[in-house]
């Protein structure tokens, strides 16, 4: 029979390698949702209640066995717990309620469930590091780096969030796509990306782990490719009146 402590480490160690070939996989296969959803990926669910559902494992999942682990008690664990599900509660709750007042859309089951997945792997792997793996008795250096990674993921989260809502905003004045304006939006044209691609930074620092790690990792194979097929997308939609000068996801670089 498998132990915990195997399961474990084999997870940890799988979520730090599917990071190249999704990296990869991405520059060829673009997720059906949002502009470049597709009929082909079979049958869709509203994207208020995709989103809900494929981020839900990160809140009961998280819940359910963070009492299992031996730091349940340690301050130092509740406290990266909370910047977890602070994300996530986001990410759960308010969003979709935000998609479902404001916007119409669909979502593909098929992407749907796999985003399930891998937010219970994802899940499993960061709380029960946070919970049991971590080792805070001889972590001298845990609230220096807990202070500058927290600095990092709030002022990641702060530009996700506000990226998120100018989105939302223009599909909700109808009418298609609009060339999204303001903020970072005038130097990416994926600040909401570039926003998650930082506050996994400042998660990776906080937990100084190579679970933070993969999922830093992992959150960039996923989302650069992404950001670059959006670039493109407003480039050949929108041709001369979209601005020259916006990369894709990191200003002034790509």
């Amino acid at each position: 029979m498998v132990s915990e402590n195997s399961l474990y480490h084999f997870s940890l160690i799988f979520l730090n390698l599917i990071s190249p070939p999704t990296f990869i996989a991405c520059h060829f296969i673009q997720a059906p949702y949002g502009r470049h959803i597709r009929p082909s990926w079979g049958p869709t669910i509203p994207s208020w209640l995709s989103w809900f559902l494929m981020e839900s494992p990160t809140i009961f999942l998280s819940l359910l066995i963070y009492p299992f682990g031996r730091h349940v008690s340690s301050f130092r664990s509740l406290s990266l717990l909370s910047i977890f599900l602070l994300h996530y509660f986001h990410r759960t709750v308010i969003y979709p309620l935000r998609l479902r007042r404001k916007t119409a859309g669909s979502f593909p089951i098929y992407v749907s469930l796999m985003a399930f997945s891998f937010n219970l792997l994802n899940s499993y792997v960061q709380i029960r590091w946070v919970s049991h793996y971590s080792d805070y008795d001889s972590d001298k250096w845990f609230w220096e780096r807990f202070i500058g990674g927290l600095a990092v993921f709030v002022g990641g989260m702060v530009v996700n969030v506000k990226s998120d809502l100018v989105l939302v905003g223009l599909k909700a004045q109808g009418g298609g796509y609009k060339i999204p304006r303001g903020g970072l939006f005038e130097l990416v044209s994926c600040p909401n990306y570039l926003g998650e691609i930082i506050e996994w930074l400042g998660w990776a620092i906080m937990t100084w782990s190579w679970a933070g790690f993969g999922f830093f990792l992992y959150t960039c194979a996923n989302l650069v490719p992404r950001a670059w097929a959006n670039h493109k997308w407003y480039l050949e939609k929108f041709k001369e009146e979209y601005p020259k000068n916006r990369k894709a996801v990191i200003p002034f670089l790509y």
